[in-house]
């Protein structure tokens, strides 16, 4: 398991530092109006900012590249059979 350090210092992204933002900001929003629901979405959301989680946990949603065309591999020809 990675280090709280390690998980602070890498892979920061746009997507990290935006829930980080919207979690301190409903944070102080929550405090200021001593409301409970938004200190708890506030919570969540620096949660998923400091682990470097999301809704896709498993970072199946993450953009992924393409397999490159192995040299090995041809274009198969088809025929049309009648």
């Amino acid at each position: 398991m990675r280090t709280l350090k390690q998980m602070l210092s890498t892979q920061w992204d746009v997507m990290r530092i935006l829930r980080l933002a919207v979690g301190l900001w409903i944070g102080a929003e929550a405090v200021s109006s001593m409301q409970i629901f938004p200190a708890l979405v506030s919570v969540f959301f620096l949660y998923q900012a400091i682990t470097g989680t999301g809704c896709c946990g498993t970072q199946a949603c993450a953009p992924t590249r393409r397999p490159t065309r192995s040299a090995g591999v041809e274009d198969v020809d088809y025929e049309e059979v009648k």
